[in-house]
C-alpha cells in the first residue's frame, strides 16, 4: 500500500488486515514444534512463534491449536474459523512476559492523534497464524525457507491383484520408519477404487482427510512430540477400498503433494521425502502438473507439480480465447514445487488454463477465478 494522506491535525487508527491463502507456511511439521512447546520440551522462544501457535484465537497454546491446524493441513477446513491467516503487532509494543504474550492485551492498531507531520516509522510485526517455523511466502513467489529434502521415508504395502466387488484392507508398513511426522497427499482411482474406510495403526482416522474422497484423494498428517521408531514391518495405518474394477493394486494407488505436500520429519528434524514402495519396490515419481487449490478461488491460489529431474520450467497462463496472461519461468527442483498466484495476476473472472512445459513434459489444467 501507498502513502496515505489524512488532513492535518486528524486522528488515525491504522489497522493491517490480511486474511487470505491461509495454508501458507502451514504445515506437519510446526504440528510438531507446537507438540513440543505445548508439553515444554522445546519452548517457541517467542512471543510471535506463540500468537503463532495460538491457532484459534485464545490466547493460550493447547492441543486444540493442532487440531484446528491440522484440519487445515488435511484439507478439512479452508480457513481458521475463529482467526485470520495473518496478525500484526504494533513493532514499539514490548512484551512483559515474552514466554506468555497473551498474560496482558497485545496492540494490534496503532492509534495517531493530531496529526501534522508523515508518520513513517510506525510499523508492524506481521505473525503468519499456523506458521511457527517462519517458512511462509511473504511475497508469493515461494518460501521464505528452502530446505533440502534428505532421504525418504518409505511405506511399503503388499501388492495385490484386486477383483471388482471385493474389498479389501491394505496395510502401510514402517521401513526404516524413526520420524517425528509426516504428510502427504494420496490419490487413487476413483473409477477403480471406492474409499471404505481406515484401519488403525500408528495412525488413525484423525490423521486423514477425507473430504475429496469421491475425487480419488485422501490427505494425511501425523506427528509426535518426539521421534518415533517403528520396527519394519510395523503397520503404520490401514486402508480399506472396494475394488470397482479389476486391477494390481499398485497401478491404482500413489503418494503425491497435489494438495497436502508430501514431507517428514527425521529425528534430527530434517526434511525427507515420502514415498510408496509395493513388495518392497519402490514406486518413482514421474511428472504431474496438480489442480490448483483452492479452486475456483477469489483472492490467491497455488499450483502445484512433481518434477523427476531438477530442471527449468515455465508455467503459462491463458484465458479461454488463448490469450496469455501471465508467464511464469523458473529453475525448479527435484520433487514437489509450488507457484502461487494472486488475484492482481489476472484481468476479468472467468476460467484460466494452465500449461507447465518442462524439458520434453508438458500438461495444461483449468483453474476458475471468481469476484
Amino acid at each position: 500500500m501507498g502513502d496515505v494522506r489524512v488532513p492535518t491535525g486528524s486522528d488515525v487508527t491504522v489497522t493491517p488486515v490480511l486474511d487470505e491463502n491461509p495454508l501458507n507456511g502451514v504445515s506437519t511439521f510446526d504440528l510438531v514444534l507446537i507438540s513440543k512447546h505445548i508439553l515444554g520440551v522445546t519452548p517457541l522462544g517467542s512471543p510471535y512463534k506463540i500468537i503463532a501457535a495460538d491457532a484459534n484465537r485464545s490466547n493460550s497454546v493447547t492441543t486444540f491449536d493442532l487440531v484446528e491446524i491440522r484440519k487445515l493441513i488435511l484439507f478439512i477446513n479452508s480457513d481458521f474459523p475463529n482467526n485470520t491467516s495473518w496478525r500484526f503487532v504494533d513493532a514499539a509494543h514490548s512484551f512483559a512476559n515474552p514466554a506468555n504474550p497473551f498474560a496482558a492485551s497485545f496492540p494490534e492498531v496503532v492509534n495517531l492523534n493530531d496529526v501534522v507531520v508523515d508518520q513513517l516509522n510506525r510499523d508492524f510485526v506481521a505473525v503468519k497464524v499456523g506458521d511457527v517455523n517462519g517458512s511462509a511466502a511473504v511475497n508469493l513467489l515461494g518460501s521464505a525457507e528452502e530446505r533440502n529434502k534428505v532421504g525418504d521415508l518409505v511405506l511399503n504395502a503388499d501388492d495385490m491383484e484386486l477383483v471388482a466387488g471385493q474389498e479389501y484392507t491394505v496395510e502401510f508398513k514402517a521401513t526404516d520408519f524413526n520420524v517425528s511426522g509426516y504428510q502427504f497427499s494420496m490419490n487413487f482411482d476413483a473409477k477403480a477404487l471406492e474409499f471404505a474406510g481406515i484401519a488403525a495403526g500408528l495412525a488413525d482416522a484423525s490423521n486423514f482427510g477425507t473430504t475429496m474422497v469421491k475425487e480419488g484423494v485422501l490427505t494425511a498428517s501425523w506427528n509426535s512430540d518426539d521421534a518415533k521408531a517403528l520396527a519394519n514391518g510395523e503397520v503404520v495405518f490401514g486402508l480399506t477400498f472396494r475394488a470397482l474394477q479389476s486391477g494390481r493394486l499398485s497401478e491404482q494407488l500413489s503418494i503425491s503433494s497435489s494438495h497436502t505436500a508430501a514431507e517428514a520429519y527425521s529425528s534430527t528434524n530434517g526434511l525427507m521425502n515420502v514415498a510408496l514402495s509395493f513388495n518392497n519396490k519402490l514406486v518413482t515419481g514421474s511428472f504431474d502438473l496438480y489442480q490448483n487449490t483452492p479452486n475456483p478461488f477469489a483472492s490467491v491460489t497455488t499450483i502445484g507439480f512433481y518434477l523427476p529431474e531438477a530442471t527449468s520450467a515455465t508455467l503459462t497462463i491463458s484465458d479461454v480465447q488463448g490469450k496469455v496472461v501471465r508467464v511464469i519461468e523458473g529453475d525448479y527442483s527435484k520433487g514437489h514445487n509450488t507457484v502461487n498466484l494472486k488475484r492482481d495476476d489476472f484481468g476479468a473472472a472467468g476460467v484460466l488454463y494452465y500449461r507447465l512445459d518442462a524439458g520434453s513434459d508438458s500438461a495444461t489444467r483449468k483453474m476458475i477465478l471468481v469476484d
